[in-house]
């Protein structure tokens, strides 16, 4: 008897405890980091994470590699699959046809626009109209925004990238500031959706002019170029050079570009990753972020890996060079981090908005299906195609774009013209293309006889008003691209498999090849900071 009331005694004690310890678990105050720091490497395939890693530091790609959880099979949900929209993205965790960004450029109220384009608004910095941008064309929050709502405006939140759009999309509606680059002064340049006029922290590193400091030596391989074995010869048939009539040829003398060309120049070569690096540096400095306990967010995207991509193809000596040069950046640059804001006091994340294919020639010369594919010529060809059926319809196909058809609706309406016979012609023609595998209606989307994985996608990225209202799916290794440098935009791996690589605070060493996806990121993000997901986000969170 006297054992079982000890026994009984120790298990109330036990639950006693027990809630005890509930209570005060439950009274803890979580914790965030200090600063969130994004970095998107545009175009930037995931094999490009173990290609080159021979000649890596041990302070860049490995160390997120060997200190952070990566993400091995991470995926792009939607097509197309393209910068304005990857951006969006990551930081949203939603698809175009929720959160209204439905290509770099793309259709709205009927015309052609710019997706980041706000005539509305006065360029800072610049007389030039690339200063006339703002968030104004997306439909939801941002992770950014989040942060802005649950920390009552405190957090301060700061976009910086040569492209206006891989600003300002991730940065969202609310920041402290989103900064690009532009090419007529060679400064980085806001607009007045954000302020009137710039920081002085701006001002003065304008002032220090480091594009001019960049393009005034010669862009030289970090090895001898005869040692890049990841890499086709230089300036083959692949490749186009910087401008239209120059070679594709390292050593590549910038002073003379320069003199020629002006600082446009600085995107296709390494050194606009280096001056990203570096606003991305005066912007903690100038702003303060990371100094206090609301956590702030800094995102950065590094651009020139894209314009280099674009004109030579994965396969070159310049793209090999400009990751090798890249790794060091980054590793200078978590070593800034640490420095600065303090190891285990910043959370970090890399990935990609998009990747890209192998340039067709390349492909064809080694008997693997490619080609290119003209959107200007099937679109002159779908208009014929439609005057035969309808005569004197005219032009109402308005252009081929996003490997979509745009159709002019207005027309289409003036001539009482039967709009679903219109797209089934369209989709009858192009299913002759042998380029083609697959084109859809996207009202009979649902009933296509298309694959679960790509209809999915096709679904994902139209946004009605602004997208085509027929879908084009080309075969695997075709573009809507030259023959020469490449392209991205389809459903298959090489433009939808991403690196994501979570490093820092919160975050333990590991990896996993289960399939994740890019709406992922930011639920993560806001797992991890306890913060609501933004507006449109359908992803979910990766880390426990």
């Amino acid at each position: 008897m006297k054992k079982t009331i000890t026994v009984l005694a120790a298990l109330f004690l036990s639950c006693c405890g027990m809630q005890a310890q509930d209570g005060k678990s439950a009274n803890l105050t979580f914790q965030r980091p200090r600063l969130v720091v994004g970095i998107v490497i545009d175009q930037m395939r995931w094999d490009y994470l173990y290609r080159y890693q021979q000649r890596y530091t041990e302070g860049g790609f490995k160390r997120l590699l060997n200190q952070g959880y990566s993400f091995e099979n991470t995926r792009i949900p939607y097509i197309p699959s393209v910068t304005a929209i990857g951006h969006t993205c990551i930081y949203t965790g939603s698809v175009p046809t929720i959160h209204g960004i439905a290509g770099n450029n793309f259709y709205k109220d009927g015309k052609k626009v710019y997706c980041t384009t706000d005539k509305t608004v006065t360029p800072v910095g610049t007389k030039s109209e690339s200063g006339q941008m703002s968030p104004r064309n997306l439909w939801v929050t941002t992770i950014s925004d989040e942060m802005k709502l649950a920390t009552n405006g405190r957090s301060k939140v700061v976009g910086v990238s040569l492209k206006d759009r891989a600003s300002i999309l991730p940065a969202g509606h609310t920041p402290d500031g989103a900064f690009w680059f532009d090419d007529e002064t060679g400064n980085f340049v806001t607009s007045t959706y954000y302020m009137d006029k710039l920081p002085a922290w701006v001002t003065r590193f304008n002032r220090e002019r480091h594009a001019e400091k960049y393009l005034s030596e010669k862009w030289q391989t970090i090895y001898p170029k005869d040692s890049y074995i990841e890499s086709t010869a230089d300036n083959t048939e692949y490749e186009d050079g910087i401008k239209a009539g120059e070679k594709a040829l390292l050593p590549l003398d910038l002073p003379s570009l320069y003199k020629k060309y002006g600082y446009e120049i600085i995107r296709k070569t390494p050194f606009g990753n280096s001056i990203t690096f570096d606003m991305a540096r005066a912007a903690i400095e100038g702003e303060h972020l990371g100094e206090d306990d609301d956590v702030d967010l800094l995102a950065v995207s590094c651009s020139s890996t894209d314009y280099i991509g674009h004109q030579v193809g994965p396969n070159a000596v310049e793209i090999e060079d400009t990751y090798l040069r890249l790794d060091r950046s980054i590793a200078d640059f978590l070593n800034y981090l640490d420095e600065k804001v303090g190891k285990g006091n910043y959370l970090v994340f890399l990935t990609a908005d998009h990747g890209a294919m192998n340039n067709a020639r390349f492909l064809q010369d080694r008997r693997i299906p490619a080609g290119a594919w003209s959107n200007s010529e099937v679109a002159d060809r779908l208009n014929a195609r439609l005057s035969e059926t309808f005569p004197g319809c005219g032009k109402i196909v308005s252009e081929v774009m996003n490997y979509q058809v745009f159709f002019d609706i207005a027309r289409i309406r003036q001539l009482h013209l039967d709009y679903d016979r219109i797209k089934q012609c369209v989709v009858d023609e192009l299913l002759t293309d042998s380029s083609v595998h697959y084109a859809c209606d996207m009202n009979k989307v649902m009933t296509a006889t298309i694959p679960d994985d790509v209809k999915r996608r096709i679904i994902n990225g139209y946004c009605h008003g602004r997208s085509g209202d027929v879908q084009i799916v080309l075969k695997p290794g075709f573009y809507a691209h030259s023959m020469k440098g490449t392209d991205h935009g389809a459903w298959t791996p090489y433009d939808t498999h991403i690196p994501l690589i979570f490093m820092g605070w919160g975050v333990s060493h590991g990896s996993t090849t289960e399939l994740t996806e890019m709406t992922d990121i930011t639920p993560t993000i806001a797992a991890l900071l306890h913060v609501q997901a933004p507006s449109g986000c359908v992803g979910k969170p990766l880390l426990p």
